[in-house]
C-alpha cells in the first residue's frame, strides 16, 4: 500500500496546493476504512453479473468485455487506483463506469466523488455501488476538489482519472500496467479519441512523443494518462478547465515518460462539456492568466520559438510516420 501525502514534492508553486491528508483524515472521521476495499471482479468476468443495460445498448462496453483470461500471465497485479469526479452526467456516467469494471483488472480500486447530482446520476451509482471502492454523492467545491477527495483515499500503484462523461476501450488497463512492469517509466501516455455524439463517430487523437522543451503546449490527452503514485501531486483547486495541464506541468517535468501508441479511451463531444461549450470561454481565460502568473508557472517569455519548434518537430514526425508505415 502506499501513502501519498501529495505534498511532499511540490517545489516552486507559491498558490495554495491542499494536503490531501488532511481531506483523508476528514473521511477517516467520518467512519471511512482506509485502505478502501478493492472492487469486486470475478475469473469469469463482470458482464453477467453488472447490471442489465438497454435493448439499444450493445458492443464495448454495454454487451462485451476484457476477456479474464488475459490476466493470466502475471501471478500478482499491482493495484490500479481510478477515479471519477462527477456532476450530473446521467447520460454519460454507466458507459464510464462499465468501461472501468469491464476491464476485469484483478486489483482495482475504483472511486466515485459526485458532487451532489439533481439528475438520475445517484440511481446510477446506487446500482453499480456493490463493485466500486467507494462513492459518495455531496456538494463539493468542484472537479479539482472532487478529484483531489478521490485520490486522497487512494491507496494504489498507478493511478489515474477518467470524467463521468469519458470511458476507457477494451483492455487498456493490462496495456498500461504491462507497460509499467516492463520498464522503468513513471508516466504512461496513449492516444485518445473524440466521440461526436450528433455522427456517432470516433475522431483520434494522435499524441505525438513527449518532451519537456515542449510541456507548455498542450498536447496531452487527460484520460489516456497513468502515473505511478510516487509522483502523484493535488490538482490545483482554483482551476475550472486547465487543471490537468497544469498538473502535468508540475508533476511529470524530469520524470521517465512512455507513449503507448493505440487508443486508450474516449471523450464524449457534448454542448455542455468544458472543452467545447462557448460559457466557458471566461473560465480558460482565467485559468490561463492563474497558470501564467507570476506565483504559479510564470509567462513564456520564448512562446514564438516554442510554437516554432514545435511546428518542426510535428513536420519532422509526420514525415517519419509517413516513411515508416508506408
Amino acid at each position: 500500500m502506499l501513502v501519498n501525502s501529495g505534498t511532499s514534492k511540490i517545489k516552486k508553486m507559491k498558490s495554495s496546493l491542499p494536503d490531501l491528508s488532511k481531506y483523508r483524515s476528514d473521511f477517516l472521521n467520518k467512519g471511512i476504512s482506509y485502505p478502501l476495499p478493492t472492487s469486486v471482479s470475478s475469473k469469469q468476468g463482470l458482464l453477467k453479473v453488472l447490471p442489465k443495460v438497454k435493448a439499444d445498448q450493445s458492443g464495448w462496453p454495454y454487451t462485451e468485455e476484457t476477456k479474464p483470461s488475459i490476466y493470466d500471465g502475471q501471478r500478482i497485479w499491482p493495484k490500479i487506483t481510478i477515479v471519477t469526479p462527477s456532476y450530473n452526467q446521467d447520460k454519460f456516467i454507466e458507459e464510464t463506469i462499465r468501461s472501468v469494471l469491464l476491464q476485469n483488472y484483478p486489483n482495482l480500486e475504483y472511486i466515485i466523488i459526485d458532487g451532489g447530482s439533481t439528475d438520475s446520476t445517484l440511481e446510477i451509482l446506487k446500482k453499480y455501488s456493490p463493485w466500486i471502492s467507494y462513492w459518495q454523492s455531496e456538494k463539493d467545491s468542484g472537479q479539482g476538489h472532487a478529484i483531489n477527495l478521490g485520490f486522497s483515499l487512494a491507496s494504489g500503484y498507478y493511478y489515474a482519472w477518467i470524467n463521468s462523461d469519458d470511458y476507457y476501450l477494451k483492455s487498456v488497463f493490462k496495456t498500461v500496467v504491462s507497460t509499467f512492469l516492463n520498464s522503468n517509466t513513471e508516466f504512461v501516455y496513449g492516444f485518445g479519441g473524440n466521440m461526436l455524439n450528433k455522427s456517432q463517430r470516433v475522431e483520434e487523437f494522435r499524441v505525438r512523443r513527449l518532451f519537456d522543451y515542449f510541456l507548455r503546449i498542450p498536447s496531452l490527452f487527460q484520460p489516456s494518462c497513468f502515473w505511478k503514485a510516487d509522483i502523484h501531486q493535488p490538482i490545483w483547486e482554483e482551476l475550472e478547465c486547465s487543471l490537468d495541464y497544469e498538473l502535468w506541468l508540475r508533476m511529470i517535468k524530469g520524470k521517465r515518460k512512455i507513449r503507448i501508441k493505440k487508443l486508450l479511451s474516449v471523450a464524449n463531444v457534448h454542448v455542455n462539456a468544458k472543452t467545447y461549450d462557448p460559457k466557458m470561454k471566461s473560465a480558460w481565460e482565467r485559468d490561463h492568466h492563474l497558470i501564467c502568473s507570476v506565483d504559479a508557472h510564470g509567462p513564456v517569455y520564448n512562446w514564438d520559438k516554442l510554437i516554432f519548434m514545435n511546428s518542426l518537430y510535428l513536420k519532422i514526425t509526420r514525415i517519419i510516420e509517413k516513411v515508416t508505415f508506408s
